[in-house]
């Protein structure tokens, strides 16, 4: 460090020098953060804010482009890489962004796919419910043209009021990139006309998805007269020209309102190794092939550590019986949620459940579960699915009448053993 001399008399003929020495040393200059460590700051400070209900938070997402350019570019590719979309304008906006950027692109410049698009990955549109007819089919022509400007989409979620078209979902399968999939959700199922799985445009999707994780679909539900005509011509496909499916990494699959489709059949002669939670709506009252979700948990439950059997709230609600055996279908489960009407569970020997869950207690279950309790000795929690512990200051006629008794009971019976008693929000006492 070069010293500063000071020359008070400097006209002086003898003029005296002083060496001036700094109280504190020069900091070091600080050096600068590489761009990867600034994206990760804004990603958390992006999802901090997407997080925090308080519109007093300092920085909104949109006011990190305007601090300075070297931000703005940093920023922007974070800010398009999630899109949670709830209205059809801003849907519609979206698209055109997306697509006047692909017009202006072309094939000579470095980057092989055109921007914004390429930096979309996770899109988010189960805000977006079904209003009229042509809504729906304003809603599905523009995920036609849009799945191909978005190249590296990852997830994609949508509600399942709106069915995507043969179209949309040949778009979406056809699309480069489609390798790198890796959830649906909210997908609603309409059985194709013809039975054969190829000619079925969802395995046609799932050929294209290998590295798919998660896949959440909603069927149209068991309709009497379509049950009765199946029951009298049953045309059963053959499965010995059916290439199986490659699904190595799926590992949540849900399938709602299903009892037998071209998909749910090809799924079923396919191996599903990474598959560790399943939920599905039974329908063990219809045989085999009528019916395909016993046979479904039989083929694929060894592996399964999570069965959750659920029946969703339509009108009319028809709720159809699971199988007796699913702890011996299932030996590796650690959480099974039953649906009413509830089974009468049979085991052979131990098993390694931990948690249970019922959608209310009653009596008549309660004697199926002692005798299973010797056989789980890993058992912790029972929860009722569809019940609350009542509030403080409660009389307490109330806390001990209808459910709310008979889970009090249940709580004590289950305490002696070491087994907890949860209601719906995973509660084991009453709510303050």
């Amino acid at each position: 460090m070069s010293g500063v001399f000071l020359k008070p008399r400097p006209f002086e003929k003898a003029a005296g020098t002083f060496l001036l020495l700094p109280l504190l040393p020069q900091p070091r200059p600080m050096k600068p953060l590489p761009v990867e460590v600034w994206a990760q700051i804004f990603a958390f400070s992006l999802a901090a804010k997407e997080n925090d209900h308080n519109d007093g938070y300092p920085l909104k997402s949109l006011d990190f482009l305007i601090i300075c350019k070297s931000f703005h570019d940093i920023v922007l590719p974070l800010i398009y890489e999630t899109a949670r979309i709830s209205n059809m304008s801003s849907l519609e906006k979206f698209f055109n962004r997306l697509y006047a950027a692909d017009q202006k692109w072309d094939g000579l410049r470095r980057i092989p796919y055109s921007t914004p698009g390429r930096w979309v990955q996770n899109i988010d549109l189960s805000d977006i419910a079904f209003e009229s007819q042509p809504q729906a089919i304003h809603f599905d022509t523009i995920l036609t043209k849009l799945f191909p400007l978005t190249p590296f989409l990852m997830s994609l979620s949508i509600n399942p009021s709106l069915i995507l078209s043969r179209r949309a979902l040949v778009s979406l399968a056809s699309r480069e990139g489609s390798v790198y999939l890796r959830s649906l959700s909210g997908i609603s199922y309409f059985t194709p006309f013809s039975p054969v799985p190829d000619e079925d445009p969802f395995v046609q999707l799932l050929r294209n998805c290998p590295n798919l994780e998660e896949l959440y679909i909603v069927g149209q539900g068991l309709d009497p007269l379509e049950l009765e005509f199946n029951l009298s011509a049953l045309d059963f496909p053959s499965m010995k020209a059916f290439h199986p499916l490659r699904l190595p990494k799926l590992r949540f699959l849900s399938m709602l309102s299903m009892h037998s489709s071209p998909l749910m059949l090809a799924l079923l002669h396919s191996p599903l190794p990474g598959l560790r939670k399943l939920t599905l709506t039974p329908y063990h009252d219809f045989p085999y092939p009528v019916s395909l979700a016993s046979e479904f948990i039989s083929t694929h439950g060894t592996m399964l550590s999570s069965l959750l059997l659920f029946t969703p709230k339509s009108w009319p609600t028809r709720l159809h019986p699971s199988s007796e055996d699913l702890l011996i279908q299932a030996p590796n489960l650690r959480h099974l949620s039953l649906e009413n009407p509830l089974p009468d569970l049979q085991l052979h020997g131990k098993h390694p459940l931990s948690i249970l869950s019922i959608p209310r207690p009653k009596p008549e279950f309660w004697r199926t579960l002692e005798r299973l309790l010797p056989l789980l000795p890993n058992l912790v929690a029972v929860r009722a699915r569809d019940v609350r512990w009542l509030r403080k200051g409660i009389s307490s006629h109330a806390q001990t009448a209808g459910v709310q008794g008979e889970m009090c009971e249940w709580k004590k019976r289950l305490e002696r053993r070491g087994i907890r008693m949860l209601d719906s929000d995973w509660n084991d006492r009453v709510r303050d």
